[in-house]
């Protein structure tokens, strides 16, 4: 499940399923936060707190319409 926000500044709320074993659940956040953007897997990086709940990524070779889906993902109510 991909969408609302929480805290300030907001952050995406991305939940998976998957065990945070092997990597699984950090597959699992760039698989969803991918189909949410209407992007490629391969195209998310997380670029920190691959081992924390609270996780950086970075979109390579973004779309340039990427602000207005992140926007929309952000208040999405779940």
């Amino acid at each position: 499940m991909v969408g609302g926000a929480y805290r300030e500044p907001p952050a995406l709320v991305v939940r998976v399923a998957a065990p945070a074993a092997q990597g699984a659940a950090n597959q699992a956040v760039r698989a969803a936060l991918a189909k949410a953007l209407g992007v490629r897997t391969s195209q998310i990086e997380i670029v920190r707190g691959h081992h924390h709940r609270a996780k950086t990524i970075r979109v390579v070779h973004a779309p340039e319409d990427l602000a207005g889906r992140w926007d929309a993902l952000l208040s999405t109510v779940v």
